[in-house]
């Protein structure tokens, strides 16, 4: 008689889970003043920069949903609770906040 293996558990992605919060607020723009030039000067540069560094295309910043489909990306790996809805609103009602928001969460997290 064949015994069979019942998997009740899903094996993880092996990415460090995080606290389910943004390191900072969307307004806190000027915590990392590189990035706050960056984005009050040049936000298609700071766009195609975060998108570049987080290991996409830089043409995701100009592409339409791009920048939301970055973000939904990044509360995954993360681990940043929220929705889809919730990143599309971000990124197309305070899109330069989030912008800025998103490039400090990469930087924090990866240095």
């Amino acid at each position: 008689m064949a015994s069979t293996t019942v998997i009740i558990q899903q094996p993880g992605s092996g990415i460090p889970a995080g606290n389910g919060q943004w390191s900072t607020g969307i307004c806190n723009i000027c915590d990392d003043m590189t990035v706050c030039c960056g984005g009050l000067f040049c936000p298609c540069f700071l766009a195609c920069y975060l998108a570049g560094a987080y290991g996409e295309s830089c043409c995701l910043g100009f592409l339409p949903g791009g920048m939301t489909a970055l973000r939904t990306h990044m509360c995954v790996t993360y681990g940043i609770q929220g929705t889809i809805c919730q990143d599309a609103m971000m990124t197309t009602c305070c899109g330069l906040f989030e912008i800025c928001r998103m490039t400090r969460e990469m930087r924090r997290r990866n240095h």
